[in-house]
């Protein structure tokens, strides 16, 4: 299994920035691609970004993108989502999650494997 724990939220006004992270432990950690979510109250969860295995290719959703940097550092075994300029509308719980690919430069933000518990992040003056 693969174990995925969230930090980093927390409340931020609105032009401000946070540095999200997702740490990583159990099998294979490198094996996966690793996607960010998010979901706020009311709303279905959305795809946000991903990076692949490899951390040779990235995705991002076109609402952030420019906003929003993923990276890993795989000797930690942790991805991190720095996100700028929040907006009140990026307010969500937001999730990590690993899912396998068959090429090592590809991701997606479809099924996944296995998902962390989430961390809130709450934009607001």
């Amino acid at each position: 299994q693969l174990l995925l724990v969230e930090s980093g939220g927390g409340l931020v006004q609105p032009g401000g920035s946070l540095t999200l992270s997702c740490a990583a432990s159990g099998f294979s950690y490198t094996y996966y691609a690793i996607g960010w979510f998010r979901q706020a109250p009311g709303k279905e969860r959305e795809g946000v970004s991903c990076i692949s295995s490899s951390g040779g290719f990235t995705r991002y959703v076109d609402s952030v993108k420019g906003r929003v940097t993923i990276s890993r550092d795989n000797a930690k075994n942790t991805v991190y989502l720095q996100v700028n300029s929040l907006k009140p509308e990026d307010t969500a719980v937001y999730y990590c999650a690993a899912r396998h690919f068959v090429s090592t430069d590809y991701c997606d933000n479809s099924g996944v494997d296995y998902w962390g518990k989430g961390t809130l992040v709450t934009v607001s003056s």
